[in-house]
């Protein structure tokens, strides 16, 4: 129908949904980026195509660009993972980055209390510590949400700026290295505090493998049992996990206590891998960003598996294409933002179509 004079535009829901085309809009998504990002290189005077290459491809020739990309991809997918648990209850923790760092307070704290101790205990310690510290601040907003009907988007995503200052507070402080010349960072961690190196001449850690092992547990979790049907019932059908009983904030508290723990767990395995020490900046925001790895991901902890590789590829990409090529630092950012673009608008149109309606007779 041809544009008129008086004729608008309206968004109206589909009628049927086709689920097939819902799971092939994270592969349109990443295709409409590649292309996007191909025309961003031209314009910016770079050979899109050598660009392409060493953001995509290069990084993935070597055994140690492999090992990078899957040290990069194991926090993502532990808090992408999380994280989905609760959207798929539509209890929406934005905090992860705070929960972070979090973890990763509480578990340097017990590595640096233990500095001149060495013991197989000191880095399962060290584990669970930095679980139940982000479990601990994912229950403030978890509190907030059941007693007094406070949103969880809000206070979450607040107190990751808090969680921030304080880490601050800490390196530039009563955490700081009386041996470091006065920067701003902790002792390093000892032996016994560093997760084992799977891989001889790499940074890959044990961490990554417990990555894994956390999705196929979630997944299972999520496909075969009761309390994961309940999740699903609330955020597909709140009325009806009212009606059957379902305790809708004991689901909450699980929710966000899960992916707070995993959170600090992946802030744990970040200070005592590729870290090895307590610094004002645990991340480049893998909080953050592990919200765009659960939704490329469809919420599913198997899918989410493979969007955590993808979006890591835009990390080590942008890093080497920054050094081959001579890219600013922020293109990661722009592949990044670009991705969850075409993502949402990907699922806008498999959900509503637009309609040319014309004007009404007066």
């Amino acid at each position: 129908m041809p544009f008129r004079p008086g004729m608008s535009f309206r968004i109206e829901q589909r009628r049927e949904m086709f689920r097939g085309l819902l799971y092939l809009s994270p592969v349109l998504a990443v295709a409409m980026t590649v292309l996007t990002g191909f025309v961003l290189f031209a314009a910016m005077g770079h050979d899109p195509v050598l660009a392409l290459y060493h953001f995509g491809i290069s990084p993935l020739l070597s055994l140690y660009g492999v090992s990078e990309l899957l040290v990069k991809a194991a926090p993502l997918i532990m808090i992408g993972v999380g994280l989905a648990v609760g959207f798929r209850a539509n209890v929406w923790n934005i905090g992860a980055e705070g929960q972070l760092t979090c973890g990763a307070i509480a578990a340097g704290v017990v590595a640096l209390a233990f500095w001149e101790q060495e013991g197989v205990w000191v880095l399962p310690l060290m584990c669970l510590a930095g679980a139940f510290g982000g479990m601990a601040y994912a229950a403030i907003p978890a509190f907030l949400k059941t007693r007094f009907d406070v949103n969880e988007i809000l206070t979450s995503l607040m107190l990751t700026y808090v969680a921030t200052l304080f880490l601050g507070t800490l390196v530039y402080g009563p955490l700081k290295d009386p041996a470091g010349f006065n920067f701003p960072q902790s002792r390093m961690f000892t032996e016994s505090a560093l997760l084992p190196i799977v891989l001889a001449g790499t940074r890959l850690h044990f961490g990554a493998i417990i990555a894994l092992m956390i999705a196929v547990a979630v997944w299972v979790l999520m496909t075969f049992t009761i309390i994961g049907f309940q999740i699903r019932v609330l955020g597909q059908a709140p009325a009806a996990a009212r009606y059957a009983g379902f305790h809708r904030k004991r689901l909450i508290w699980t929710c966000l206590l899960m992916s707070g723990g995993f959170a600090g767990l992946a802030g744990t395995f970040e200070i005592a891998g590729p870290i090895g020490q307590l610094i004002p900046s645990i991340t480049p925001g893998y909080g953050f960003t592990a919200i765009i790895v659960a939704f490329l991901g469809r919420l599913h902890p198997l899918g989410i598996v493979l969007s955590g590789l993808v979006v890591a590829l835009s990390y080590i990409g942008g890093e080497n294409a920054q050094v081959e090529v001579g890219l600013p630092q922020a293109v990661t950012g722009v592949f990044q933002g670009l991705l969850l673009f075409f993502l949402l608008a990907s699922d806008f149109l498999v959900r509503y179509r637009i309609r040319l309606v014309g004007a009404v007779a007066g």
